[in-house]
């Protein structure tokens, strides 16, 4: 029997923090799997002719429900390519809106995780890494209402170790709620100790931790582990920002340095711009980052966003509390606020940021008022600036 195991074409933003460690983690598990069941297996991207190579199944993995397109067209390709081979769809997107997934004209949609797969490890070979991805637990103790896990997982299933499953320097923590485990003291008592040819391993959460369930204890364990770029969530209002700051200072207590944490925010969404500019500007005092996530609803099919022109409703979701300007600003003024945050630049300009000023000049421009910075750069933008 032969498989092929296909991930879409999406349209991955490379450059993005929350997409830059990104693997088809869930193929590589059931290429393992059908592996121990005798099957040839190709792991391919996008739409791949092979002539020597006749699968009995394609297996297509899908993500966002706003790629589904992405999903219909490979589809279409491998039905054309293929005719005789039985063409599944699994994934996010075909887990919260199998109905629609079923209209590309799959053969079947599969919905949630493979259980036999699950218990496998991933076939890394098939692909070219130095970072691994593991998953401490499935599933979330929260019902957040703008997240699909709980759906898709409903039950929180934990791990009581991870320590065989290592198998590399460097690995990306796929939990959406990793302090939930009850077993996480023993796992990052394992990372502490734990390496891999002789070296440390260092890890790093691909999601914002639920800062809630932290404890100074759990603070030193995490540096400890060597976890490294922590994100804290701040998901609701501003009127959070103590207790937000509280978790901040743990981490900082532990020996995590402020601007190498992460405030996880989400945007386009209840909490209108004011307030979150305002959330912006807290994080901006306390010298952190933020990982930002705009949001879309969970059967949104499409998303046509594109920042350098103005758009509707009908190009992508725009919250009825938003406008497609607050979206963009927000979102502008996050990456300018990061680069501030970064390299200790007290403003932000295109000319400084691609060094067409210089370092020394720069310390020059400290000294002076902003009114007297505004007259020698023009672009120049101010983190603190409130809107």
């Amino acid at each position: 029997m032969k498989i092929l195991l296909v991930q879409p074409d999406f349209p991955l933003p490379f450059k993005s923090k929350n997409h830059k460690d990104f693997l088809p983690v869930s193929l590589l598990k059931l290429a393992s799997y059908y592996r121990k069941k005798n099957y040839e297996v190709k792991l391919v991207y996008g739409k791949k002719y092979f002539e020597n190579f006749k699968p009995d199944t394609v297996g297509i993995t899908s993500l966002f429900t706003y790629w589904s397109q992405c999903v219909w067209e490979t589809v279409n390709f491998y039905k054309g390519k293929y005719p005789e081979a039985k063409i599944v769809v699994g994934g996010i997107y075909a887990s919260l809106m199998p109905d629609h997934c079923k209209l590309s004209g799959c053969d079947r949609v599969f919905i949630g995780v493979h259980k036999g797969a699950e218990k496998c490890k991933p076939a890394y070979d098939l692909v070219d890494a130095n970072y691994q991805i593991i998953h401490t637990s499935r599933g979330c103790i929260r019902r957040c209402e703008f997240c699909g896990t709980w759906k898709i997982e409903p039950r929180f299933i934990p791990k009581k170790s991870i320590k065989r499953e290592i198998c590399s320097n460097k690995i990306i923590f796929y939990d959406n709620n990793f302090l939930a485990n009850p077993n996480r003291e023993k796992i990052l008592d394992e990372l502490s100790e734990v390496t891999h040819k002789g070296k440390a391993v260092y890890s790093e959460f691909q999601c914002g931790i639920d800062g809630r369930l932290l404890t100074p204890e759990l603070a030193k364990k995490m540096k400890k582990a060597r976890m490294i770029n922590p994100r804290i969530a701040w998901d609701h209002n501003y009127s959070d920002w103590e207790g937000i700051k509280k978790q901040l200072d743990m981490l900082s207590d532990a020996g995590y340095n402020y601007k190498d944490m992460y405030v996880f925010m989400i945007y386009n969404w209840n909490i209108l711009f004011k307030e979150m500019e305002k959330k912006r500007l807290k994080c901006w005092k306390w010298g952190v980052q933020i990982a930002d996530c705009r949001y879309r609803p969970l059967n949104q099919t499409f998303d046509n966003y594109n920042p350098k022109i103005e758009q509707t409703n009908n190009d992508y979701y725009i919250h009825h509390c938003w406008t497609d300007r607050e979206v963009k600003l927000f979102r502008k003024n996050v990456r300018r606020h990061n680069i501030c945050v970064r390299h200790d630049f007290p403003f932000y300009s295109k000319k400084l940021e691609r060094k067409e000023i210089t370092k020394k000049n720069s310390m020059k421009l400290r000294n002076l008022s902003k009114n007297e910075i505004i007259n020698i750069v023009p672009d120049v933008w101010f983190p603190d600036k409130k809107i």
